[in-house]
């Protein structure tokens, strides 16, 4: 393809420049925890060729100790290609093969090639899926399920705090019978819960690995055993129980699993954003609101109205969620991609995935910490509301019936007086009758 300049401090070659020229599209690099990733799969396969007697020790370990500082962080200045571009990744594998093979190459001496010798036995149409899966599990086991066991834990203590403070529930936005609020915090952390187990369900097709299928499936050019021991190399260095994949045809053509697991992580930003929602939404006022709940004031709320504050952090999870719901949809179209042995759309793919797995960590845990760690409850208003509450009218049903009690809410609400008033007048319940059927802790539960 002729000459084509690279700059001179570049660790990278030939290749990667011409990707550079190539996609000047948008900025966006594949992010560290993919770069780790690739790093990971280099000295795997640096190790299996070593011992099936492919490439002599001292380059094998050259290729090792380069491809552990790629792993590590320490060259991602020089991971230079755009998110768009090839649609199998074969821009940014060929940019850690001539990174890590000069970096090889200082370490030895000698010309370490990136393609006979780091690239050997691989393809970039089984190498990017198989950093794809090592990226994603790490990245849900390692940071998102401990940051939503910790938002989880949170919501738990909050139920168990808030469990004597008796409240008006809501259907439909309107008044419904009493409950008590720990309750209501108890189904958000059985959501989180929930979300967590949907999640950890939707990795275990990650665990399968394309490596080992070489250009499209059929494992051209890769002995026997090369893939069996990169992968168990992966699997004990990783503590993750990654395999072979089962068929490699599949494992190349088609993204189905990480499709899955993007929509594990779609529903569960959906739980999020109705936690995050109905938290705000309690916490509306202070005066003019439902003001059931207090957040946690962490910054002015208005540039022009003093004293204003606002649900920032709630605000901030529910953006983070709709980026993921997002990404579903984009993550979606590429893993349709799959055209005859390969998909065509991985590096976006990947790209999506992790930024949807590192957006839920990151802004479930600001969440725990920021907002539900330091709610209040405000125990007078929620009382008056339940006291003002038609609904109540509710626990007298069992007693005189369904139309006699609908005939005193709809007295109560005409008068402006409160069901047990009304009740007093129209009914020939004891007082203690009274107290005891309209009593918060009656109709809430234990």
């Amino acid at each position: 393809m002729g000459e084509i300049r690279v700059p001179l401090d570049a660790l990278y070659g030939a290749q990667t420049q011409r990707a550079v020229d190539n996609f000047p599209i948008s900025g966006l690099r594949l992010q560290r925890e993919f770069l780790a990733a690739l790093g990971l799969i280099k000295i795997a396969a640096a190790r299996a060729n070593h011992a099936l007697g492919e490439i002599p020790e001292n380059m094998a370990q050259a290729i090792e100790e380069a491809a552990r500082q790629v792993a590590a962080g320490d060259h991602d200045s020089q991971f230079v290609v755009d998110v768009f571009q090839t649609g199998s990744g074969t821009s940014t594998n060929m940019n850690a093969n001539e990174v890590i093979a000069h970096l090889a190459s200082l370490g030895t001496g000698g010309e370490i090639h990136p393609n006979d010798h780091v690239n050997r036995h691989q393809s970039s149409n089984d190498v990017i899926p198989t950093a794809i899966h090592i990226a994603a599990v790490s990245g849900v086991r390692r940071q998102l399920v401990p940051a939503l066991r910790r938002l989880r834990a949170v919501l738990d203590e909050k139920a168990a705090e808030f469990h004597d403070v008796f409240k008006i529930g809501r259907t439909h936005l309107q008044d419904a019978v009493p409950m008590r609020l720990g309750h209501e915090f108890s189904g958000y952390a059985r959501q989180v819960e929930l979300s967590i187990g949907r999640v950890e369900l939707a990795t275990e097709g990650l665990l399968e690995l394309a490596l080992g299928g070489t250009a499209v499936g059929t494992g051209l050019n890769a002995p026997k055993d090369f893939a069996r021991l990169a992968i168990e190399w992966l699997s004990a260095h990783t503590g993750f129980p990654f395999r072979e994949a089962g068929n490699h045809f599949e494992a190349q053509a088609a993204r189905d699993a990480a499709g899955f697991l993007s929509g594990a992580l779609r529903a569960c930003a959906i739980a999020l954003m109705k936690i995050a929602n109905d938290i705000r939404w309690l916490g509306s006022g202070p005066r003019c609101g439902l003001g059931e709940l207090r957040l946690p004031a962490v910054q002015p709320g208005s540039s022009m109205m003093p004293g204003k504050v606002n649900p920032v952090i709630a605000e901030s999870l529910l953006m983070a969620c709709a980026q993921v719901i997002g990404h579903d949809s984009c993550i979606s179209w590429c893993c349709a991609s799959g055209v005859f042995e390969l998909n065509l759309m991985m590096p976006l793919l990947g790209y999506n995935l992790l930024d949807s797995i590192g957006l839920l960590a990151a802004a479930s845990a600001n969440f725990a910490e920021r907002c539900v760690k330091g709610l209040e409850a405000d125990r007078e208003r929620a009382a008056e509301y339940v006291e003002k509450s038609l609904a109540g009218v509710t626990g007298l049903v069992p007693a005189i019936g369904y139309e006699r009690a609908a005939a005193i809410a709809l007295e109560a609400h005409r008068s402006g007086r409160t069901i047990l008033q009304v009740a007093q007048e129209q009914t020939e319940l004891s007082a203690a009758d009274l107290g005891r059927l309209l009593a918060p802790a009656a109709q809430a539960g234990h």
